[in-house]
């Protein structure tokens, strides 16, 4: 089912107008002037990584992948344009018929990156290329962002699940695009429902604290909640007295209460008295899922706690203090001529203020250290040394418009996870560092 058909806020039918203007200028410049066909090749890359971060995580690759397929000039988008006059006539004509028939290559979902990473290279005339430079990046800055935040999360959990629960946080589209992203970097499961519909990642909920003052009491909400749901149902402990809600739980649900939800106070010290009481009253096997504003640190400093589970929503959605990657899409290399043959030239853009960019088509492999652990990141021009033949990055994604490589989650999931394990312990720890492997240039 087309999620589109139900008229649900979590598809689109073109994402041809997720540009911005100078894109459409640049192309009728570039029809009027002769250059729209030159075969152009585009990167996009990272200067640096969040100020204290020591990797990026690629995600929202397989949304890409679904917008170029959708970038489409339809009669409604045309007339928007012929209306605002975004652009002449000829132009119009050019886009009616656009269909993206490049190719793509890119960093596998899931995999990590660092600064001067090649994580998308796209290819093809610069007129087809060009317009996809704001949706892609759209879409890989708010992705990774949010998958390089969940990921430092689920290092801070280690075993301990990770519930993402941001939606109320952040717009009802990016509250789609972040549980996908969340699930990437190595949350379990997600409250959004339009996230579980479309991209098949559990959902999990159960009750707020309205619920609880819905009713007379306390024990009555706990009651209508057991009788609905069952005595493995999630109680929520902290609407009125922690400790008198615990005993209350566990009175009514009985030693086989599923588990309490903690959502203030400190959390830390609260644990562990909810703990020792559970088992005091019989409810051993009773979990403990923690929420409550958190993040990566809160999340580490609960490590020595009695905790099961965390919700984290805030902090989550919007990349724990990094929002965006920082991702640019550059032009590096472009044909003499629009000549099919014509051989490509590297260019790239000189300039102070630390913008300026390397040309050539690149190629990026990872070079491990003798106990298979990654110690550089190189990327290079031309023929990739035989010792890195098999440790390249890049994959073929889309060939002569078609994609090549949609995966399910769990594999992009598993993916990072391996990723993550591959580098340097140091990667996960928490404090401020500089990316945890060099980026070397050949």
């Amino acid at each position: 089912m087309n999620t589109a058909d139900l008229g649900l806020p979590v598809d689109v039918p073109s994402t041809a107008l997720f540009t911005d203007h100078y894109e459409l200028t640049m192309l009728q410049a570039a029809l009027k002037g002769g250059a729209a066909d030159r075969r152009s090749v585009f990167e996009v890359f990272t200067r640096r990584l969040p100020e204290g971060r020591r990797y990026g995580v690629v995600a929202g690759t397989g949304r890409v992948l679904d917008a170029i397929e959708n970038f489409r000039f339809d009669a409604d988008v045309l007339g928007f344009l012929r209306e605002r006059r975004v652009v002449d006539e000829p132009t119009l004509e050019w886009l009616a018929s656009y269909r993206f028939s490049g190719g793509v290559w890119g960093y596998p979902e899931g995999e990590v990156y660092f600064p001067g990473s090649p994580i998308l290279r796209v290819e093809g005339s610069f007129a087809e290329c060009v317009l996809l430079e704001t949706v892609i990046l759209s879409i890989l800055n708010h992705d990774s962002a949010i998958a390089a935040a969940a990921s430092r999360m689920a290092s801070a959990a280690g075993e301990r699940p990770l519930i993402e629960m941001g939606a109320r946080r952040t717009h009802e589209l990016a509250a789609v695009a972040a549980s996908r992203a969340a699930y990437v970097g190595g949350f379990t499961t997600t409250s959004d429902l339009a996230a579980g519909f479309r991209y098949g990642i559990p959902t999990v909920g159960t009750s707020a604290h309205a619920f609880t003052l819905l009713h007379d009491s306390e024990r009555d909400a706990f009651q209508a909640q057991v009788d609905s749901l069952g005595r493995g149902t999630t109680l929520l402990v902290d609407t009125y007295d922690v400790a008198e809600a615990v005993r209350l739980a566990v009175e009514v649900a009985g030693p086989e209460l599923g588990a309490v939800r903690i959502d203030s106070g400190d959390l830390l010290l609260v644990a562990h008295r909810v703990r020792q009481q559970l088992d005091e009253l019989g409810a051993t096997n009773t979990r403990i899922i923690v929420t409550s504003d958190l993040d990566e640190y809160a999340i580490a400093s609960l490590a020595a706690a009695p905790v099961d589970a965390y919700g984290v929503g805030t902090q989550l959605v919007t990349g724990s203090g990094h929002p965006t990657c920082s991702m640019v899409y550059k032009l590096v290399a472009r044909a003499e001529s629009a000549d099919p043959k014509a051989p490509l030239v590297p260019v790239a853009k000189k300039s102070t203020g630390g913008k300026t960019s390397i040309g050539g088509r690149k190629w990026a492999a990872r070079r491990l250290d003798p106990y298979g652990v990654a110690e550089a990141e190189v990327v290079g021009l031309g023929a990739v040394p035989a010792e890195l033949s098999d440790r390249q990055l890049l994959v073929e994604l889309v060939k002569g418009g078609q994609v090549l490589a949609r995966e399910p989650l769990d594999v992009v999931r598993d993916r990072h996870a391996a990723a993550r394990a591959n580098l340097p312990l140091s990667a996960t720890q928490l404090s401020r560092g500089e990316a945890v492997i060099p980026t070397e240039y050949v």
